[in-house]
């Protein structure tokens, strides 16, 4: 699932599935951040697709380059038909075309992503 979540960004499925797939897709998200070889080893292993492997590491990766955690967000739909199954949309956060924009930093949190950006910029 977490490489179908890589292609699509967004996709629907019942509730407990989603809670469990936040937890493997924060992991690849910070594997891919690393960007080495020992991280896309172990991305490999549970992303399955040469085309999601590149867009983790070429697109998303770098998109929560700045971002700590939280890197997806799971939003409850309706109760699917026929057995009662509670649905939600799990999708990435600061995506295009999102269904709910993210919160933007505040506090210590703010001070920190300024400070690392410019930690960059300096080496």
């Amino acid at each position: 699932m977490v490489t179908q979540l890589l292609e699509h960004e967004r996709i629907r499925t019942t509730l407990p599935k989603a809670k469990e797939l936040r937890r493997v897709a924060e992991k690849v998200v910070t594997m891919a951040k690393q960007s080495d070889e020992s991280a896309r080893k172990r991305a490999q292993s549970i992303v399955r697709t040469p085309e999601a492997m590149t867009k983790l590491f070429e697109v998303v990766g770098p998109r929560y380059a700045l971002r700590e955690g939280g890197y997806t967000r799971i939003l409850k739909a309706d109760f699917r038909k026929g057995d009662g199954a509670e649905m939600a949309v799990i999708e990435y956060v600061d995506r295009p075309g999102e269904m709910r924009k993210a919160k933007p930093p505040t506090g210590i949190e703010a001070a920190r992503a300024v400070f690392d950006a410019e930690a960059e910029l300096v080496q």
